[in-house]
């Protein structure tokens, strides 16, 4: 089947684009190892990216790729271990936890460091949160991240002449970027909520992470206004009205976004923030007459 996002990406191996397109690849050597065969040279200018990679692959390597004995049995495996047997029952949750494999679990945090193809992390903590899905991914734990996606994540420093520190904001190339709509095909995926009298836009992005899911709030949209299109640009960045305002359109977006893609039951806060997530969930339950959760 061609692939819709890669013109010249042959059939033959046209899953390259759903392997790019999950970032269960960034900790398989395999993996890695056949988009680096595409180009090495690229792979290594890309810093590893391989949604970049598929762009900017000269065709005419892509359609060697499609006619070697050698990539094509490796890509046949590296396919077939990704997508058609993945087992997921034999992974360690569904084995020892069956009748929970319908009860996901919303994991919130500020930052995931899960690949620099995706820079939406500054440090430690959203390492940690990046292995925390990692590992559930490879356990099998029925667990779905949700966070933002920052269009400005990282910066350069540079001294200025006048011996004053400057940054220079490196802005997110989503079309690079191994995020899509979290709705079906290639629509926008857009919900909205209230802030006060304002409206606030949220576009949902989806990142697949081996056998989870992550969803990311992004307010950076035409459909706001400039001051809230910078509510997601970067991360701990503003003042304190700032930040509450960043946890409520990442606690309450992802309520709204939930009614239409997934529906976990139980929430865990990382990062020590994101206190409109836990309002959200507790509100909810009450006016369902489910009264507090049990601790």
């Amino acid at each position: 089947m061609k692939s819709p996002r890669f013109s010249a990406l042959p059939s033959r191996i046209g899953r390259l684009d759903e392997l790019a397109y999950n970032l269960g690849w960034s900790w398989d050597n395999r993996a890695c190892e056949l988009f680096q065969r595409l180009d090495s040279e690229l792979w290594s200018l890309t810093q590893h990216n391989p949604v970049k990679v598929l762009h900017e692959t000269d065709p005419s390597r892509l359609r060697h790729a499609a006619e070697d004995p050698e990539f094509l049995r490796k890509y046949e495996e590296t396919i077939k271990r990704f997508f058609v047997n993945p087992l997921r029952t034999s992974k360690w949750f569904p084995r020892e936890f069956p009748q929970l494999m319908d009860d996901k679990i919303a994991y919130f945090s500020a930052e995931f460091g899960l690949h620099n193809s995706l820079p939406i992390y500054s440090g430690g903590l959203g390492i940690l949160a990046g292995d925390h899905c990692k590992e559930s991914s490879d356990l099998g734990i029925p667990l779905v991240g949700v966070g933002f996606v920052y269009p400005q994540g990282y910066f350069h420093q540079r001294i200025r002449s006048d011996g004053w520190q400057e940054d220079i904001y490196e802005v997110l190339d989503r079309k690079n970027a191994p995020i899509e709509p979290a709705g079906t095909g290639s629509d926008r995926y857009l919900v909205e909520i209230r802030i006060g009298p304002s409206k606030i836009f949220v576009e949902v992005w989806r990142v697949n992470l081996g056998s989870i899911v992550l969803y990311l709030m992004d307010t950076d949209v035409e459909e706001n206004v400039p001051g809230d299109r910078e509510l997601t640009a970067r991360l701990y960045g503003g003042d304190k009205e700032h930040r509450v305002r960043q946890e409520i359109v990442l606690g309450i977006g992802d309520k709204r976004s939930r009614r239409r893609i997934h529906d976990p039951a139980r929430h865990r806060a990382a990062v020590g923030r994101i206190p409109a997530s836990g309002r959200s969930y507790c509100g909810s339950r009450y006016r369902r007459g489910r009264g507090a959760p049990r601790r």
